[in-house]
């Protein structure tokens, strides 16, 4: 079988490889989606090279992973990873390999790959290498192990993630026996750091299959951050409709896992899993809103006294925990941040100066006029001139 032959920058790294005796293919995630006909936007190189021919050959090269194999070739187009065929063993922490051989076998590198769609290789001219049916169950919708599931989950315990990440971006089922795996070495997922976990969710929930990340949460591989029920929270689907922005997801996702009682802080959750201080931030002062009106000038005096992003997630948590009907929450806020009306004292046609300058005196009561004037502006868009302001200000 061939697929679209690589880029040229991706071929010319494979034909000097060949041009000095030694084996070279595109593998991995690269491959796959190739198949896919999806976009390709890494591409990750096997050779039979040792990293020493690696560096040999190519005029500027970094050492990124001396020790597993791999040297980044620099082109002027872009960097591209380049691993020399290796198997695997002795894993000592439940990721890395703690020994690493070099072999001569394409075969037997991909053996040591997760998943069958992950074990594929391509030739320079577009051939495919498939020795573990990746082509066929990509055919038919299936993530499955490569080799026993058991010993590729003990081997890497990350993997047991990346299959449910890979099923909600692609919308893939898991074959029976590698989701039978993950059941069965969930114990396993303490030993991955809160990064990687993180990482692995925020893919889950920036895809169009956001309740798989119920599952995760179902069978166990949270565990160690949200309390284990055997149950899928109802509702995470809805995540799909808002934009594919990261902190509008999170704050939906800690909605609802809040309503449903799965966690009882939203701050101590997203900390546990290192989420950065904004998002925290952000959605902690979002779900503590205490409830959102869609009624236009309602949001008005929401943003007029919260931070935007915050509205916005508020808006954003609004809509997922809707009663069934669409509430439009969230397109209501951002219409109304676009339309550019006043909603904050900073956006008000007159300042302090101006009305010290009309005769009022500086201090509290000089404040309190200002948020009377916006009161007003929210209400009364138009009213935002100078004129019409300095005469409700004498009043």
């Amino acid at each position: 079988m061939k697929i679209t032959a690589p880029p040229e920058h991706i071929a010319f790294i494979l034909t000097r490889l060949a041009s000095e005796g030694y084996e070279g293919y595109v593998v991995g995630g690269s491959v796959r989606d190739a198949v896919l006909n999806r976009p390709v936007h890494d591409w990750d190189l096997a050779t039979s090279a040792a990293p020493v021919d690696i560096t040999r050959l190519f005029p500027k090269t970094v050492q990124t992973g001396e020790r597993f194999g791999t040297v980044t070739v620099v082109l002027p187009e872009c960097s591209v990873e380049v691993t020399t065929f290796r198997s695997e063993r002795e894993y000592i922490d439940g990721r890395r390999p703690g020994k690493v051989e070099f072999i001569s076998s394409i075969n037997e590198d991909l053996g040591r790959r997760d998943f069958t769609m992950n074990a594929m290789a391509e030739s320079v001219d577009g051939e495919l290498l498939d020795p573990f049916g990746g082509v066929k169950d990509i055919n038919e919708g299936i993530i499955r192990s490569v080799g026993g599931p058991n010993k590729r989950f003990s081997e890497d315990a990350l993997r047991m993630f990346r299959a449910l990440r890979f099923s909600a971006e692609l919308g893939f089922k898991i074959e029976n026996e590698t989701l039978r795996a993950i059941y069965a070495n969930t114990s396993l997922a303490s030993r991955i750091s809160s990064e990687r976990v993180r990482d692995e969710l925020n893919k889950t929930l920036m895809s169009q299959r956001p309740e798989v990340a119920g599952e995760m949460i179902k069978i166990g591989l949270l565990g160690g951050y949200i309390e284990v029920t055997g149950k899928n929270p109802d509702g995470l689907e809805r995540i799909a409709a808002l934009p594919e922005e990261p902190v509008l997801r999170w704050c939906a996702f800690c909605g609802i896992l809040l309503e449903k009682q799965y966690i009882k802080s939203v701050s101590k959750l997203l900390q546990s899993l290192h989420l950065d201080g904004k998002t925290i931030k952000t959605c902690s002062r979002a779900l503590k809103i205490p409830s959102f009106d869609t009624d236009k000038i309602a949001i008005k005096r929401l943003l007029s006294t919260n931070d935007f992003d915050a509205v916005r997630c508020a808006a954003a948590v609004d809509d997922v925990l809707g009663d069934g009907c669409k509430r439009n929450a969230l397109e209501s806020t951002d219409r109304i941040i676009a339309c550019g009306d006043c909603i904050t004292i900073g956006g008000l046609a007159v300042g302090g100066h101006d009305l010290i300058s009309a005769g009022h005196l500086p201090g509290r009561e000089l404040g309190e006029t200002l948020n009377r004037l916006l009161e007003h502006v929210i209400e009364n868009p138009n009213d935002n001139t100078r004129s019409v302001l300095l005469k409700l200000a004498l009043k």
